[in-house]
């Protein structure tokens, strides 16, 4: 029998991500982000729990990456979409780097995991 994870937030990007960039896509330009935007929706998929953070995506789904809180160094957000969702990069021990990109109630994951963070990582501060 598994440890039991208690989920936080279970789901893909912000579906505004997807709209937006389509109509971005209406331009010449606009094109690639579309297509991104596009994937994004398709396959990306995030998980956070009381445990852990995890990052379901790549060509198909393909790729997953987990994160313990006890790793994370540093949480940054960036408001996207006048502030509905936002992209958040979480650094860790190691000086790698997650990317989580458009993420529905993002100040709210922000504090979730600054929450968790701090108590399973008594030198990290939230600036």
């Amino acid at each position: 029998m598994g440890i039991r994870e208690e989920v936080y937030y279970e789901g893909g990007p912000h579906i505004g991500d997807l709209i937006l960039n389509i109509l971005v896509g209406l331009t010449v330009v606009g094109i690639p982000l579309t297509v991104g935007a596009i994937v994004r929706a398709l396959w990306l998929r995030y998980r956070i729990t009381d445990r852990r953070i995890s990052v379901t995506g790549g060509w198909m789904g393909r790729d997953r990456s987990d994160i313990i809180y006890s790793e994370i160094t540093k949480v940054v957000i960036v408001p996207r979409g006048i502030g509905i969702w936002g992209d958040m990069v979480v650094t860790l021990r190691n000086g790698s780097r997650l990317e989580m990109r458009a993420v529905p109630n993002f100040r709210q994951v922000y504090d979730y995991i600054n929450e968790k963070v701090a108590a399973r990582n008594p030198q990290y501060s939230a600036k």
